[in-house]
């Protein structure tokens, strides 16, 4: 076991980034030309990136599996983005969105980067106005913010509930301008499945073109991965069914570190499941908390009547209502951070007070706000004694600006119509803050490969704050990487092009092509989805929101014995020169099991309770936090890095000690 140099410069924290540009190597505008960088993956972090370094002077290869980088999973993302510009003038500042990131992730995070983060939040609101991005306003003109969980202030832009889809037409905006002038070559449905090195260093992928079935060799000087994350080795996550691990599980298997694997978001706010064969999950946005209250029946005969259709939820009378999280948590009420949400559902239905069928949903309810804001709009509007019915009018119209397409969705998959009756929501997979180990560069322990946006572990630790996501993502394209990768490309402007007729880059097409035709002479009888769901159900229900010894175990032992029948009996219908869904879920899907594994064995290592990652052997026992977990600072206040050695079960563990030199280590209390 090795401890792991972040590469942190030295220094007060708020001079550390201004310092690291200035010390940093540059390459010159006429060099910029001559060295070519592959992106894989065209969300906010890789289109971002792509569109930078193209405008920078680079040559940039952009890589996606979708046939439009505007159908990047970002395009999902509904709530907003944080940045600390203080426009409610009600405290906020670098400093406190630094505080509350490195809290909300329950201090495993890396300080450096954290501050990092808040210091360059600003510059992406001012960047994404520029591109046009038409955030929500007050009456004065300026951008309106809202409150999110594990916060308290108001420091979320947003534009209605669409604020992913509005940022990726930003980024794709900046990098179609660049595609136009040459700068940026734009592989649409191509999907990285190798990572080619040279002298050790990442110098190309191998790709399969998934409309040919064609595998392809390109080589680049630097190879940045921002495919995303890893949710969907639960099978049900509110990811894009597309959305996979493969790159950066590939990267993982040539010598990139892999972080954190067990920290895994579970989002508070979805839609439930509503049957065996559902194939995703549905998020509803984290913004819903700033005006619904969460509440389950107090009575369990309450609860027996609604599930048997005998009332409905309205029909409970208001003493009648547990408003849990406003009970728990009274300083934070339904803007707790989601671990802590998630887990009081969980708690909740675990107990029996779960209100639909299967006993997994809480309620969502703004028949508060819908009063509240319509009492308000009758005074602005200069209604004298509105009627009740025309306050609930009013007040539904104001919802509607606020919230309008989430309602509309919800209503299209329920059938349910949330301004008269409440949401029903239940906690599911939803973001990975684990990933590819980087430094403070954002280089792997790969030369030359780099990590961007949810791909890579750096911000978030063991929980992310919502709304942060899109802020790491635009961070990490727009104003870090372009600086830091200079440092590295620096060396090679004497290089010249990398020839893909190399020893290095044949064994790796050669490996490529053996893969596919391993699982193509396959004569199995099972679909790939059976392997997938089996793996799923294991994850969910043994490595899910809750953990201990145990399960843990026993999901080790079991995804291996599905790994050993997916690899006999899984069945790849057509052919692998053509378009084949079935091959791309194959290849994505193996590696998932290999991932599962790897995650169930750092949740195993990990005997602490943190953020996402709840032990059930490691919670308070008594006190004012009595059933929170607990954290042990002493034994693993570090980042676990895996290096691959052949098998998920045998990895190697690495550490990265992590320092609090400008926040207090304690235990995260929100009541």
């Amino acid at each position: 076991m090795a401890t792991l140099d972040a590469k942190i410069p030295a220094g007060p924290i708020k001079d550390k980034w201004t310092k690291h540009k200035n010390d940093i190597n540059l390459v010159n505008p006429a060099n910029k030309r001559l060295i070519d960088i592959i992106v894989v993956g065209t969300g906010l972090a890789g289109g971002a990136a792509a569109a930078s370094l193209a405008e920078m002077g680079y040559s940039v290869k952009a890589f996606c599996f979708q046939d439009s980088p505007r159908r990047a999973h970002s395009i999902a993302a509904q709530g907003g983005i944080n940045a600390a510009k203080n426009y409610q003038n009600d405290g906020d500042s670098i400093y406190r969105l630094f505080y509350d990131t490195v809290k909300g992730g329950d201090y495993r995070s890396r300080e450096a980067n954290v501050y990092r983060l808040a210091e360059v939040s600003g510059n992406i609101i001012d960047q994404c106005v520029a591109q046009g991005v038409p955030f929500a306003r007050e009456y004065g003109g300026l951008l309106d913010n809202r409150s999110f969980g594990g916060v308290l202030v108001s420091r979320t832009f947003y534009a209605k509930g669409q604020t992913g889809q509005q940022l990726l037409l930003g980024a794709y905006s900046a990098m179609n301008r660049q595609i136009g002038k040459g700068k940026i070559k734009m592989y649409n449905r191509h999907e990285m499945l190798e990572l080619v090195k040279v002298d050790g260093k990442a110098r190309g992928i191998i790709a399969r073109n998934l409309v040919t079935g064609a595998v392809e060799s390109h080589s680049a000087h630097a190879v940045v991965i921002a495919s995303g994350g890893y949710g969907n080795v639960f099978f049900l996550s509110t990811n894009a069914m597309g959305s996979n691990t493969t790159a950066a599980w590939r990267v993982h298997k040539k010598g990139a570190y892999f972080a954190n694997p067990c920290y895994t978001q579970i989002h508070p706010t979805c839609i439930p499941r509503s049957g065996d064969y559902q194939s995703k999950l549905t998020l509803m946005s984290e913004s819903l908390r700033n005006d619904g209250r969460i509440w389950v029946p107090k009575n369990i005969d309450d609860i027996e009547a609604i599930r048997s259709g005998k009332i409905k939820p309205v029909q409970i009378a208001e003493e009648n209502r547990d408003y849990y999280l406003e009970r728990r948590y009274p300083a934070f009420g339904n803007l707790v951070p989601r671990d802590v949400a998630s887990r009081a559902a969980k708690e909740r239905c675990d107990a029996g007070y779960g209100v639909n069928a299967t006993g997994e949903a809480v309620y969502l309810d703004f028949a508060s706000a819908i009063k509240r804001y319509g009492k308000e709009k009758a005074i602005v509007t200069g209604e004298e004694n509105p009627s009740d019915s025309r306050i609930i009018e009013l007040g539904e119209g104001v919802i509607e600006d606020k919230y309008g397409n989430l309602f509309q969705m919800y209503e299209k998959i329920t059938d349910d119509n949330p301004y008269k009756t409440p949401m029903q929501i239940y906690p599911a997979v939803h973001y990975t803050m684990g990933g590819i180990w980087v430094d403070y560069n954002l280089m792997t322990s790969v030369p030359g490969c780099y990590a961007a946006g949810e791909a890579n572990f750096s911000d978030h630790g063991a929980n992310r704050l919502g709304a942060s996501a899109l802020m790491q993502g635009l961070a990490d394209g727009y104003f870090v990487l372009p600086y830091t990768i200079g440092d590295y490309l620096a060396d090679d402007i004497r290089t010249g092009e990398i020839p893909t007729d190399s020893t290095e880059f044949k064994e790796a097409e050669e490996a490529v092509k053996a893969r596919i035709t391993k699982f193509m002479d396959n004569k199995g009888t099972k679909s790939v989805d059976h392997f997938h769901k089996l793996l799923g159900k294991i994850m969910w229900d043994k490595v899910g929101m809750a953990r201990n010894e145990k399960h843990l175990k026993e999901a080790i032992a079991e995804i291996r014995v599905v790994r050993e029948e997916f690899y006999k009996n899984v069945l790849i219908p057509g052919g692998a020169m053509e378009l084949n869904p079935e091959l791309e879920k194959a290849l994505r899907v193996e590696d998932f099991l290999e991932l599962g594994e790897l995650f169930a064995c750092d949740a195993l290592a990990r005997t602490e309770s943190c953020g996402g990652h709840f032990r059930e052997e490691s919670v308070e026992l008594d006190g004012p936090q009595k059933g929170e977990a607990k954290r042990d600072d002493t034994n693993f206040a570090y980042v676990s890095a895996w290096e691959w050695t052949g098998d998920p079960g045998q990895a190697k563990l690495h550490k990265e000690e992590l320092e609090f030199n400008d926040i207090e280590l304690k235990q995260r209390s929100y009541k």
